[in-house]
């Protein structure tokens, strides 16, 4: 009789902080002391403030003792904190990962209507980056945008891109979408 496997557990944490620096310290050393693996992490600055994203396993005890830390450690170093339990991200093999690159003029909805045109084609959504920016010859303010997104499988390929660019012309975009290719081949 083989023994059952234990099923590996996850924990999601989001925290804000002043000092990305000791954020991040403190939160992978406080994961390690409690026996947890760090999956996943991003950091990014925003303003004042950066915001650290951490998925850690570990043992339903082990992420019980995070769970317990993380507040007292909030308090000490000054940052905030949320935490919440997870599935692993189911595997979708026949899923296909694109990139849309997205510059235009800032719109406060923009970053919107190409939520909508996503969920619209039952696209899914994996990763979002946008900056704004001011034009140096203008002075105007300007929108980049990187969406990560997996098309479902049976999607027709040029007839979404086809959709896509029809979107983006009508909203005087300029875009692009490609498979996505990793960084480090």
């Amino acid at each position: 009789m083989s023994t059952p496997q234990v099923r590996e557990q996850f924990l999601v944490i989001s925290a804000l902080g002043a000092n990305p620096m000791e954020l991040t310290s403190v939160l992978c050393r406080t994961s390690q002391e409690n026996r947890c693996a760090i999956v996943s992490t991003r950091l990014t600055r925003h303003g004042e403030y950066s915001a650290l994203i951490l998925q850690v396993s570990g043992s339903w005890d082990a992420l019980a003792r995070l769970e317990a830390a993380l507040p007292v450690l909030a308090k000490k170093h000054s940052f905030s904190v949320n935490m919440t339990r997870s599935g692993a991200l189911e595997n979708r093999p026949q899923a296909l990962p694109y990139v849309a690159y997205v510059s235009c003029v800032y719109r406060p909805d923009i970053l919107n209507e190409l939520c909508q045109f996503f969920s619209d084609h039952r696209v899914e959504l994996e990763n979002i980056t946008c900056d704004t920016y001011q034009a140096p010859q203008t002075g105007g303010t300007l929108l980049n945008a990187t969406l990560t997104v997996t098309l479902p499988a049976g999607t027709q390929i040029s007839w979404l891109r086809d959709q896509f660019l029809d979107f983006a012309d009508s909203l005087n975009l300029d875009a692009l979408i490609e498979p996505w290719r990793p960084q480090n081949p």
